[in-house]
Order: structure tokens, then sequence, then C-alpha cells
């Protein structure tokens, strides 16, 4: 790989192998209420952080889509993984979609769209319906600018809370703007401006493979009706599992329900 990223696995070796791919500004380790319940069903789960985030090399640039997507590619190919199940949450959902665009769904099974933020955030002429308009955008990358400690500690706030009311422990939501300082601060911002602008319709036309949205209700950062309702739309044949009263960061707030859905997913 031209970047290096760091890459953790846990689960048998003949275990079909689950990638998960996690959001923004945080790390694979995002994903640990869902690694041991996995294994537990005798899965390979493979998690990584995306370049500029985490362990991983933090480049001056390459963060684009396509450029992520080549990472997740290489990144199948260097452990000649097959009968793949990528699940992307928030930002990682975004690089499901291009990598089916890009790279074809030979060496998967099906995929798993959680919080994400397909199909296009940014509200435009032809995109009513998208959740995130000029000024908003505007607003969080001038906050992210100004004061990074400040912006993550309202923004782990929002990510965990439904309605105003935070739904996991205060050592759980530190724990979480441990990892987003982990960040790169230019690639936190150049990720902050493709998950916010490119525009994944046309990808997710192309995704035949089962797939599944997951999602919770109570999202205030990318609302399920904005997005998770949307991208079902798009992949008609997909499956919707809606998490009643979950923040976007449902697989830790609402991990038991978030992991029931996922496995039973995964076990069809």
């Amino acid at each position: 790989m031209s970047v290096k990223l760091h890459v953790e696995t846990a689960g048998p070796a003949e275990g079909r192998p689950v990638i998960l791919i996690h959001g923004w500004p945080l790390s694979g380790k995002a994903w640990e209420h869902q690694v041991p319940a996995l294994v537990d069903e005798g899965f390979r789960v493979i998690t990584y952080d995306r370049r500029g985030f985490g362990q991983s090399d933090k480049p001056e640039g390459g963060y684009d889509y396509d450029t992520l997507a080549q990472d997740l590619s290489d990144l199948i190919e260097a452990h000649d993984l097959k009968d793949v199940t990528l699940v992307g949450f928030s930002m990682g959902g975004g690089e499901v979609a291009r990598y089916i665009r890009n790279h074809g769904e030979d060496r998967l099974r099906s995929v798993v769209f959680a919080s994400s933020v397909t199909p296009f955030m940014l509200r435009s002429g032809d995109n009513l319906q998208g959740p995130l308009t000029e000024e908003a955008a505007q607003e969080m990358e001038s906050a992210l600018r100004k004061d990074r400690a400040a912006f993550f500690d309202q923004f782990s706030r929002d990510f965990f809370s439904a309605d105003g009311e935070l739904k996991v422990s205060e050592e759980e939501r530190q724990e979480a703007i441990a990892l987003c300082e982990q960040s790169d601060p230019s690639a936190a911002l150049q990720c902050m401006a493709a998950f916010g602008t490119t525009d994944f319709r046309d990808d997710l036309e192309k995704v035949t493979v089962p797939t599944l949205v997951l999602h919770g209700d109570a999202d205030g950062i990318v609302p399920f009706v904005g997005s998770g309702a949307r991208t079902g739309t798009h992949i008609k044949h997909s499956t919707t599992a809606l998490i009643e009263g979950a923040p976007h960061g449902v697989n830790a707030s609402h991990a038991n329900a978030f992991n029931a859905s996922l496995i039973r997913f995964l076990n069809d």
C-alpha cells in the first residue's frame, strides 16, 4: 500500500470476513462494542484506521473518496479477502459506495450502511433533501479550525445524544474525544469536506449485493430521513433496521440492538 494503515484482525482465520469502517473523526477503536460480538459468531473481523486518523499514516493529501476507496481495495487485496461484508459507519458508508463503484463486487458478499452519509449530504438545487446546508458546513469548518478541543467536545455530545439526552456514559464520551484528538488536523478538515460534498447517488445504483441500512431514528448529525431512508430508496433490494431512540453513535449507545440487527443480517 502507498499509505500504511493500522489494521487489526480478530476471530478465526477461516471465518467469513467482516470489515468495519469507522466514522469521522474516530478510528477503528470505535468498533469496540461490535468486535467481540462478531467474533463470538465466528466471523473474522477486520478494523482499520482511515489514513490521517488513529495510528495510520497521516499524509498531506488523498482524502477524496476515490483515494479512500483505493485504500480499502488495497487492504482487501493485500489480505486476499473474499466473500467480504463491508460495514461502513457514517463517513465510512461513502467508502462502501465508492468502493463498489470503482472496484466492483467480486470480492463482496454483502454491505451495510450504518448511520451513513449516503446518498448526498449537501443540500442543493437538485438535492433538496440533503441534510447539510452550505451554511452549516461552513460553520462546522470554521469551528474546527478555530478550536479543535471545543469542537470535539460539542461534536461528541451531539454524536451520542438523542433529543438532547446523552445516551452513553461520560467516560465513553471522553474516550471518543481521545480518538478524535488522534486525527491529523488537515486530514480532519479534508475529510469533513469530502463527506459533506460528495455525491454518492450514482454509486448506490451500482450496489447489487444484499444490503442493510442501519440507523438510529433520533440521529441529529445525519438524520435518517435525509440519509438512511434515501439510501434505501436508491438500493431497492435493501433491508432497513431503524433503532428507536438512538443517536448518530448508535453502535455505542444501543450496541445490543445494533449488534442484533447486524448479526441477523450477516447470518441470513
